[in-house]
């Protein structure tokens, strides 16, 4: 304890010091995000001093190997990291795909190579990847994925194409579920590949929805070439790797909901939305009950959030709570977002207005649908969590 105590010390001293005072403010919008890749833009020079920094410390993945770009701490470390993070109401300084789920499908099934070449990459923000999982005809049913893999000898070429691709059109690399045996059950014969981005062979078309923005796009794969050593795992078992890496995926989509941390307390939007009576309170009760209840319902998720993973750190695994996280924080993001429109009103409703909480509000109707829907995960609770009966 002392031990860990002393590393607290060393923590708060070295935030105090390096974490610029601009990212420890609420983002505001989504160019506040830093995605980092091949060309990244960033919106102030905090925000490249801070991704530097943490990325040298190997703090944007604290818990990572040292030898793959990790900070090599310990879980009470990192939480310990954490902690003095939020304490100081500091941004995370990278967002990225490679962390939430390729960096541990990598770490679990990736050779020694791949995980040398890849993961400090990830970690640094080098690379921004994307995720080829979902096609046309395979969406909630995606071990029916039809994008064709084929060995030319010394590489594999790729034809198909997968949609909901987010940020596809910004991303360097993409990892792939492919078909590379038609004659196995739908289940086998799916491989897991890392594809360049950077050739002509891949292209790709951003899917405008209703909020007016397109973080999604369709990706298309004519010859698109892979090499032979950027695939992951055996050939024909990617099945495996892709559910391993969906409960990551699911953990991040269902994150949103409790990402309090980065996001401006519901009481301060609303106050100053609708302001406050002479007493220095929201004057409308219902309103100030429906706050007080997200902003509670926020914290208890967070915590739910950190004993799962305190329990898949010892051994336990996620399985299917990664189901519930994901449900459940998508209900959350939305309830936000529904009392945001509330509260703000007919102001709300205006269409490119400097909060754009229409937008965000429009946005968070895809959280139920992305990662699985709504009612695949409340058929996995039912039955791997509640043990209820099949019908």
């Amino acid at each position: 304890m002392a031990d860990l105590e002393a590393f607290r010390q060393e923590v708060r001293a070295w935030l105090d010091v390096n974490c610029p005072e601009e990212m420890r403010q609420p983002m505001k919008d989504e160019t506040d995000a830093v995605w980092g890749g091949r060309n990244a833009a960033f919106k102030s020079e905090a925000q490249k001093l801070w991704l530097d920094r943490m990325g040298e410390k190997g703090w944007t993945v604290p818990e990572w190997p040292k030898e793959y770009g990790g900070g090599g701490l310990s879980k009470a470390e990192a939480k310990i990291l954490k902690d003095e993070m939020r304490a100081i109401k500091a941004r995370s300084p990278l967002q990225s795909f490679g962390i939430w789920m390729l960096g541990p499908a990598l770490l679990k099934y990736g050779n020694e190579e791949q995980k040398k070449e890849h993961l400090p990459k990830i970690a640094r923000g080098e690379i921004r990847w994307a995720q080829g999982y979902s096609e046309p005809n395979a969406g909630s049913d995606l071990a029916s994925l039809m994008t064709k893999c084929e060995d030319q000898g010394d590489h594999y070429l790729i034809n198909g194409q997968k949609v909901w691709t987010s940020y596809a059109d910004q991303a360097d690399w993409i990892f792939v579920l492919v078909r590379t045996d038609f004659d196995a059950p739908k289940h086998e014969g799916i491989s897991f590949v890392l594809v360049d981005m950077d050739q002509p062979g891949v292209t790709t078309k951003p899917i405008k929805l209703i909020s007016g923005k397109s973080p999604f796009c369709e990706t298309f794969f004519d010859d698109a070439r892979c090499e032979k050593y950027n695939l992951v795992g055996e050939m024909n078992k990617g099945w495996s790797i892709a559910k391993y890496l969906l409960t990551h995926e699911r953990e991040m989509i269902g994150g949103s909901g409790a990402n309090v941390g980065a996001m401006r307390p519901m009481g301060d939007v609303a106050a100053q939305q609708v302001g406050l009576n002479a007493d220095g309170v929201l004057s409308d009760p219902m309103l100030r009950a429906d706050v007080a209840r997200a902003e509670i319902d926020g914290l208890a998720f967070l915590a739910t959030m950190e004993r799962v993973t305190d329990e898949a750190k010892s051994g336990q695994g996620v399985g299917a709570n990664s189901s519930m996280l994901k449900y459940y924080g998508t209900e959350l993001n939305k309830r936000r977002l529904e009392l945001m429109m509330d509260s703000g009103g007919h102001d709300a409703l205006e269409w490119g207005a400097e909060s754009d909480v229409a937008r965000h509000w429009l946005r968070t109707k895809a959280n139920s649908i992305e990662g699985g829907t709504s009612e695949v995960q409340l058929n996995i609770i039912a039955k791997r969590i509640l043990d209820l009966p099949t019908a």
